[in-house]
């Protein structure tokens, strides 16, 4: 109990944090984190707003550059923003932007119809979070100019020329004193804009990178909108017909755009969207597709001969696989669930996009009596596996039941039975898995060997899986089940590790892994429970001092912290087996000095995208992977 308690707690003591304060107190609570999702954020807060413009019909382009010291500069040719007073708060329409959360045209004053941003509080949040922020506006014949520093105004907005043009400038540096790494990837922006592109169609976006040399610019520009996102997500997949369904509706206060097409492959990939935002939870308005989509299929497939009397029902499952789909929907005032807006609420959209997909859907069908019959028949076969899949799952759960041990062979599993407090690794090799068990805190982790490479789950269905010794033992182990049964709440483990060599076959090893979880477990991923062991890479021996060594900067680092090297010996680890049971737990599973990475699916569109050129059947785009990724490898043995 600590000594210097009180009992006077009195409304003094209570502490207001004013305008921005509390943005820079709890970055977290607006961005997610002070890491790269939220530096990463900063600029998605920036464009938003630059894409209601877009969706008030104001904007055409927009230009985002990142500069060579990571700031940012992102342009539009919208209205710009209002720079007059505002007499309510006696302060110009620019600074009540910049320095005051949730102000802005959002919130029923007529500035904006349909918008989409953080609650309306995006870009203060970047202006307080940014060591320097300028904004230029072009607006009425002039332009404005003002600076910010930390958040708070340095000048007044003042009038510095002349333009026939209009639009909002934004330049800003992130505050590396609220950040714990500042620095941008190309990548993880550009993914985001291209969504943003064929969201918007019609809207021009670009991205330019001046960090390289010579400096890098894409342009994302997509006049057939969702149509085009359906056919770059399915451009490394083979299609089951040529034809993209697309169609757009309005209706009432709502628009309604949807896009899709079947694959030859196994995997649902449905994207949905409301007001720009990814919904990766759903909501009503991708129920209303789904359920719409099932229907539909099931009325012709009876209509037209393809199930007779007794046959059951097609399954939601099976009227998705292969299918990928974006939905999308615009409307006046949406209702998220949550802070995150990851899931949409409004009760009467269901029904709207249930109507409209299936006077659409129906209509498609039976003007494309061939594309309806290939669809149909990919159902069907995917229902014929499901069938087999369920018996092979009756059969598992029998064999278990009569088993004196129903947990894998291989499996050693932990004493610890609430889920919470227990871990299982998956270790490669019978050899690192020998000394995983020896060296594991037996209490709380359990250690599942794996013998070679696991099949790729990207080209084979549920049913073959199943009949998969090193993936069933997972399933079974993991205790969740999979497929159409998975329920997280029955995990065995709220920790699952994957224990690789630090070598390609390690990587190879892992990435089939993480395709088997994002594909048939992914609410594993979801619930955070999917973590990636961090082995050392190095072995540095001093005479009988032992350290260790997780990445080549690190090992940089703790050499240049030694006078006498010519008394050090180094050893390059090649794979788990070389560690004793003892170094593998002082390493690698010791809970107390042990590195883990969490999987997340932050991106879910881009995940796919990713694990269908790895993993997929076409070669080509694998290729064009690799050689663009090249230079960015470490560690690759030869």
């Amino acid at each position: 109990m600590p000594e210097n308690k009180s009992d006077n707690y009195t409304a003094d003591q209570i502490q207001v944090l004013e305008g921005l304060e509390a943005v820079q107190k709890r970055p977290g609570m607006y961005i997610g984190s002070t890491g790269s999702r939220g530096l990463h954020h900063l600029v998605y807060e920036v464009v938003d707003n630059s894409i209601d413009e877009a969706l008030a019909g104001y904007c055409k382009n927009i230009n985002v550059t990142i500069h060579a010291d990571d700031s940012i500069t992102v342009v539009d040719d919208g209205r710009g923003i209002p720079t007059g007073m505002n007499h309510a708060q006696g302060k110009t329409g620019v600074e009540l932007a910049l320095t005051v959360l949730h102000a802005g045209g959002k919130f029923g004053g007529g500035g904006y119809k349909v918008s989409g941003g953080l609650h309306g509080v995006g870009v203060s949040v970047v202006n307080a979070l940014s060591e320097k922020l300028t904004v230029e506006v072009k607006q009425k014949g002039e332009i404005f100019f003002q600076t910010y520093q930390k958040g708070k105004p340095v000048d007044k907005l003042t009038v510095t020329g002349t333009t026939n043009r209009t639009g909002t400038t934004i330049y800003f540096k992130p505050d590396k004193d609220i950040f714990d790494e500042t620095e941008y990837d190309f990548d993880i922006l550009e993914h985001r804009l291209r969504e943003l592109a064929f969201l918007n169609k019609g809207v021009s976006i670009s991205l330019t990178n001046e960090k390289d040399s010579p400096k890098r610019k894409e342009n994302y520009y997509y006049t057939g909108g969702i149509h085009s996102y359906v056919e770059y997500m399915n451009r490394n997949k083979d299609p089951l017909y040529d034809k993209i369904t697309y169609f757009e509706k309005e209706q009432d206060d709502y628009a309604l755009e949807i896009a899709f097409q079947y694959t030859t492959g196994y995997s649902e990939n449905i994207f949905s969207y409301a007001n720009n935002i990814n919904t990766p939870e759903g909501g009503t308005h991708l129920n209303g597709f789904k359920s719409a989509l099932t229907r539909t299929i099931n009325t012709y497939a009876r209509k037209n001969g393809f199930l007779k009397g007794n046959d059951k029902n097609l399954t939601g499952e099976d009227a998705r696989e292969g299918l990928t789909a974006i939905v999308s929907i615009k409307l006046l005032d949406p209702q998220f669930e949550g802070q995150t807006k990851s899931k949409l609420g409004n009760t009467e959209v269901k029904g709207i996009v249930e109507t409209i997909v299936s006077d659409q859907l129906s209509a498609l069908m039976e003007e494309n009596p061939s594309i309806a019959k290939s669809i149909i028949e990919k159902t069907l076969s995917a229902a014929r596996a499901r069938e087999a899949a369920k018996k092979a799952r009756e059969f598992t759960r029998r064999k278990s039941a009569l088993d004196s041990t129903a947990l894998p062979g291989k499996l050693a599993d932990c004493r610890e039975k609430d889920p919470a407090l227990s871990e299982i690794y998956i270790v490669e090799g019978d050899s690192a898995g020998g000394s995983a068990k020896s060296g594991r805190d037996s209490k709380t982790q359990a250690i599942l060997p794996l013998r070679g490479k696991i099949l790729n789950v990207e080209k084979a269905r549920l049913d073959r899986i199943l009949t998969t010794d090193s993936l069933k033992s997972m399933i079974i182990a993991f205790g969740t089940g999979v497929g159409e049964e998975f329920n997280v709440e029955k995990a065995r483990y709220h920790k699952i590790i994957i224990m690789t060599d630090a070598d390609v076959d390690g990587a190879h090893i892992r990435t089939l892994l993480l395709t088997f979880f994002y594909r048939y477990m992914p609410g594993l991923i979801e619930a955070g429970y999917v973590y990636i062991a961090q082995p050392p890479l190095y072995k540095i021996t001093r005479g009988k001092q032992v350290d260790y060594a997780y990445t080549d900067r690190d090992l940089e680092k703790k050499m240049e912290m030694i006078d006498d090297r010519s008394r050090i010996s180094l050893q390059r680890y090649k794979g788990l087996g070389e560690m004793d049971a003892h170094q593998l737990w002082e390493t690698t599973m010791d809970p107390g000095v042990r590195t883990l990475l969490q999987v997340n699916i932050e991106e879910a569109a881009y995940a796919d995208e990713i694990f269908t050129i790895l993993m997929g059947d076409k070669v080509q785009p694998r290729k064009e992977f690799i050689e663009r990724n090249a230079k960015k490898v470490k560690n690759l043995d030869i």
